[in-house]
Parts: C-alpha cells; structure tokens; sequence
C-alpha cells in the first residue's frame, strides 16, 4: 500500500509516529504539504498537481488538516474522493467537526447526549438565552477555536453578556453552552477507529483552569469505559462521518455529553497515557479498507432520472405496522429499503421479512414518484410541556404522602 499523509507539520509527534507506523509495516508513507496540491477539474477527470507536477497513485489518504486551512484541505480531500482514492476521514466529516454550531446540530437530530446549546445574534436574545441552557456560569465557545482556545467559562449572567457582545463586536460567531458542573475540570477523550474505541483516557486540569485540554497542561490517566460512554463514542464519530476520531465527553450526571468530535486528533497524549500503539492502529485499519473508498450516495444514485434518495417514517397507527418490508408492497413499488433505524439501532440492509414497527425509519432508494405518494403531509410538531425536577426535599414528601396513603 502508499499512503499519503496530508499535514502541514511534518516534524511533529503525530505525524512522525504514523509515518513510523508504516514504516513498520512495510507500508511506503509519504508526507505531503496540503497547500502545495493544485486541483485540476476536467469532463470526467478530476486529478491532482503535487508542487506543479502530476500527483502520482496513491492507495490510501490519511487527512491530517488544521483547523485554519479547513476550506483548501477538505477541497483537496474532496477531490481524492472524486479521484476514488481511500481517505480514513471524509472531507464532509472533517467539514462537519471543525465547526462547533454545525457538529452539535447534527448530533442533537440523534439520541446522544449533549450540553444544551444555543447560538445568538440578537443581543436582546443573550440573557433568554443564557437561562434556556441553565443559567450561570455557562460556557462560552468560539465556533472554530481548537485545543481549548476560545472557550470561556462565565460565572456570572453580566460577565457572560459582557464576553458574548464583547466578541459578538469582533465579527466573531460563539457559542452559549450548558456547564456540566459535576465534570468540572475533567473530561473523556475516547479515540475511535472505525467501529470501536482503540483507546480512552481521562484529561484533568490542573490548579484553577477548567480547560482539560493536553496542550494546557492537562494531566492524563487511561482509562476503560463502560459499553455506553464506548457506543455513544463510536456513534458519535459515525454520525460525524468519521472513521479516525477523537471524541471529547463530560461524564454527566444523566451518562456521556459529547463535547466535540475531532477529525484530526493528536496523539501523543493518549499514547503517552495508555502507552499503546494507536498510530499502528490507524495504518492497520487503513490497510484493511482500502479498497473501499468513500462514496456519496446522493451523487451516486441521484443521477437515474426519477429516482432518488427519501427516508420514510413509519407512524403510530400506520397501515405499515405490523407488516414486514416485503408484506409492506415496498419492493413491488421498485422501492428499497437500504437502512432502518429503530431507536439508536441501525440495520443496515434489513432483511424483507423485517417487521416494521411505529417510529421505525427507513432509508430508501428508488421512484421520487412512488415514494412522493407515501410521505404523509407534513404536521406541526406539538411542543411537549417540561416537566420540571422537584426538589430532593419536595420529592421525598411526596413520596413519603404516597406511601401513607
């Protein structure tokens, strides 16, 4: 295999340790500037310049982009997924990290944990805001600052209003956030390759700073987790469109809240701390999908003239219930059923004699005009009331009235 490691810091830890990697494998790796591609676009034959030459095969990529070239390097990841060359992450997934508004959209469409968030403008939409995600402190974040830089703990409601318009009148677009108080100082990075979690380690700040990031001096400990922070790690990753990961959790009082999702985490803290050898993991895992680079679907099957891509939503009291897809008359309408997600499960290729049940979604390929007629029209979402949390004090005597009773 050739590998081509994207990064614009050759000499440092992370990239010479996958190169050794590769090395060790008998794998010829070689690290290549990302700003010094040129993108060629022709009728039917994207290709790639290297320093003003054409780039030569390349059997896999390994994106290893900074934050502050986001925009070229996805391009130049994009257009090696034209090229049908292996990339461990995705130029939609490293697009989808690196900002903090658009990953937290897309997480919360999905049953994982999250620290309430909101994003403003308006000034006069600050304090509601600020009490919508709890009240103070609240955690303030710029959208695309890495390794702890740009976020602020507020204590207060007139500091945090304070930072937001301070930042807000530097043309600068931040983040409002909940502050998860029992995991003050302390987070989880749990390092995901493909479907598993290779590696986890607990970062724990150090005197009064509340950022646990490495590069502040954080201090780290392996270790193990449990089955949900492990799936809501690897889900997480899944979501975000990446196969090489690392996902940052606070260890809530409700299970993991997913902090961020990295596209090109560093590893010298987590190697450093559980002493295992996770850039041979990544070249191993690279080794053993390279041939199957990623594909957009939506460009791939969107092209056949009236077929198309939907997801349909199989409803309390639908005639669907109850039947399996192929009792459903699916098939017979040229439709089919590429995924159903039940829950926080997905089956991916659901055999026809699969029972459907209410709130499954189906993800589907085929006649725009047979599925058109199956979507239900659209109805407004009823808002359910908050139940808001008693009391320790109150609840026990409630408690206590029911049992007298």
């Amino acid at each position: 295999m050739k590998l081509a490691i994207l990064s614009c810091a050759p000499r440092c830890y992370s990239t010479r340790r996958l190169v050794e990697a590769a090395e060790q494998r008998g794998i010829k790796a070689k690290v290549l500037n990302t700003l010094k591609f040129a993108i060629d676009l022709a009728e039917g034959e994207p290709d790639l310049y290297y320093r003003s030459k054409q780039l030569s095969d390349y059997d896999g990529v390994l994106p290893r982009i900074g934050s502050s070239i986001t925009y070229f390097g996805t391009a130049v990841v994009r257009q090696f997924e034209q090229m049908d060359v292996f990339c461990a992450n995705s130029s939609a997934g490293i697009s989808n990290s690196r900002d903090k508004l658009r990953s937290m959209q897309i997480l919360s469409r999905h049953q994982i944990g999250i620290p309430q968030t909101t994003f403003v403008r308006d000034r006069k939409d600050i304090l509601p805001a600020i009490e919508r995600v709890g009240g103070s402190p609240v955690i303030i974040k710029l959208l695309e600052g890495t390794q702890g830089v740009g976020v602020i703990l507020a204590e207060n409601v007139k500091v945090a209003e304070a930072i937001i318009e301070t930042l807000q009148s530097t043309k600068q677009n931040v983040l409002v956030q909940q502050f998860v108080a029992e995991s003050r100082g302390k987070d989880i990075r749990a390092f995901v390759i493909g479907d598993r979690v290779v590696a986890a380690m607990r970062r724990v700040a150090v005197g009064s700073e509340f950022r646990s990031n490495v590069h502040r001096g954080g201090q780290t400990e392996a270790v193990v987790l449990d089955e949900t922070y492990a799936e809501t790690a690897v889900r997480a990753a899944q979501i975000m469109g990446l196969r090489v990961a690392g996902v940052d959790m606070l260890e809530g009082a409700n299970g993991p809240q997913v902090m961020e999702v990295n596209s090109s985490p560093g590893l010298e803290g987590i190697e450093s701390s559980t002493k295992l050898d996770i850039a041979g993991a990544i070249i191993d895992y690279m080794s053993a999908q390279v041939d199957f680079p990623e594909v957009d679907v939506r460009q791939r099957l969107t092209v056949s003239r009236g077929y198309g891509v939907t997801e349909l939503h199989v409803r309390d009291g639908s005639d669907y219930v109850g039947k399996s897809i192929d009792e459903s008359g699916l098939p017979e309408l040229d439709i089919n059923v590429l995924t159903l997600y039940r829950g926080t499960t997905v089956i991916p290729n659901p055999r026809l004699k699969r029972t459907l049940e209410p709130h499954d979604r189906l993800l589907c390929f085929g006649k725009l005009e047979a599925m058109r007629g199956m979507v239900p029209e659209k109805v407004r979402k009823q808002r359910r009331p908050k139940i808001k949390r008693l009391p320790d004090s109150a609840a026990t005597i409630q408690a206590e009235s029911s049992r007298d009773d």
